[in-house]
């Protein structure tokens, strides 16, 4: 049997994955949580120009910590990232964190990496003062975690821009016949455009798996011209007053190492170049995590084993991305 999409074509296909999004229409903004239901192995991989992230560092393969609580992704650039103080608090109240030892009257220490994209510019009353409503919406996201997510303009996504479409939310999976899991998620907040020049296919259209983003495909003698970026946001102006970021998460049910699981987030970055155009400018802050829940043991041969799953993580990821911005467009 070929690989095929899991049930829900989400990345909550992958058991233990749980997903939640809030959102402020009036601000235009939003933020999503990626709640492992038990601590997961993490990575990241920071291939954008500008990026925005929190507790990255400590995700490196020979620090300390080698698992998560939650991943947040949030607009609002800087602001943004109080959004995992909000998620880091309520985790730490309910006891779920990292500690050495145990101790009475000693709070553990949740681990929740974050990264933010730029929405600050798209319209929305922003006039917050020293009252951000990030820390409120992580723990608004926290709250509605659950298999089920909406897709489109939600979450993160709320008021991201995809070049010069709207842009969003976006998921996939994939499962193989031997029981291999995988799946992506995107708030796609690009530069560069998601849709080849002159046409409604989007840069993705090899990876659409059962027309899960409407089925365009580009025409037959469709010639590129290099210096052609279609839609995405071209002018100076434009790049640096709604500036961009795409944020992604893959997950794999596969049991991996922190050092396994960032290979795999590298080679997932390969879906964000097979979906977007131009990527990873200097005006960009695309940031692309790993978890894995361990559910299964894949020991053989394992160097083609972590070339399989960076594959299809770039697959998934790259029909995430189309995914989110096609949902939003039907908005």
């Amino acid at each position: 049997m070929p690989v095929r999409p899991g049930p829900a074509n989400l990345l909550t296909d992958v058991g233990g994955i749980l997903v939640g999004s809030a959102h402020d229409s009036a601000v235009e903004t939003g933020a999503t949580v990626i709640r492992p239901v038990n601590r997961a192995v993490a990575a990241v991989a920071v291939a954008g120009g500008g990026p925005g992230t929190r507790e990255t560092d400590a995700l490196a393969p020979d620090t300390l910590v080698d698992a998560v609580d939650a991943i947040v992704f949030s607009g609002g650039s800087v602001y943004g990232l109080a959004a995992a103080d909000g998620v880091t608090a309520k985790l730490g109240a309910s006891g779920h964190g990292f500690a050495l030892r145990a101790a009475p009257g000693v709070p553990v220490s949740p681990i929740v990496p974050s990264a933010i994209l730029y929405d600050l510019a798209n319209g929305g009353d922003k006039a917050w003062g020293e009252a951000p409503p990030y820390r409120q919406l992580g723990i608004d996201a926290l709250g509605a975690c659950s298999v089920h997510f909406e897709l489109g303009r939600a979450g993160a996504g709320f008021g991201a821009r995809a070049g010069q479409q709207r842009g969003g939310l976006g998921s996939a999976s994939a499962v193989t016949d031997d029981g291999v899991i995988v799946g992506a998620l995107a708030a796609v907040n690009s530069h560069g455009s998601v849709l080849m020049p002159g046409t409604n296919a989007y840069w993705a259209w090899p990876y659409e798996q059962q027309g899960e983003f409407g089925g365009a495909r580009p025409l037959q003698d469709f010639a590129l011209d290099l210096d052609d970026w279609g839609e995405a946001k071209t002018s100076p102006a434009a790049m640096l007053s709604r500036a961009n970021t795409t944020l992604g998460c893959v997950a794999v049910n596969v049991a991996l190492t922190p050092a396994e699981a960032r290979r795999v987030a590298r080679m997932a970055l390969a879906g964000l170049a097979r979906a977007i155009r131009p990527v990873f400018a200097p005006f960009d802050g695309d940031v692309v995590f790993c978890l894995s829940t361990g559910a299964i043991e894949r020991p053989d041969l394992r160097p083609f084993v972590l070339a399989r799953l960076g594959e299809l993580a770039a697959a998934c990821l790259a029909r995430a991305v189309a995914r989110g911005v096609h949902a939003a467009r039907q908005d």
